[in-house]
């Protein structure tokens, strides 16, 4: 994958870990199965910018925090 991709992964990580959430609790949140989160937060899926925009809003945190370096 891409380096903003693996990027992204390791935010989104950080961010979920840092508010004690587990990658299932943000599944919940979204609607989504834990295992996709898990490939998001591994850098080993291509988000849309749409599930970026859902993914930080499901952590209090904007897409920018999420995608910047």
């Amino acid at each position: 994958m891409t380096n903003g991709v693996i990027q992204f992964g390791k935010k989104l990580r950080e961010v979920r870990l840092k508010k004690k959430l587990s990658q299932g609790d943000v599944a919940k949140i979204l609607g989504v199965h834990r295992s996709y989160i898990s490939g998001l937060g591994r850098g080993m899926r291509n988000p849309s910018l749409l599930t970026v925009q859902k993914v930080a809003k499901a952590l209090g945190v904007t897409a920018e925090k999420l995608i910047s370096e």
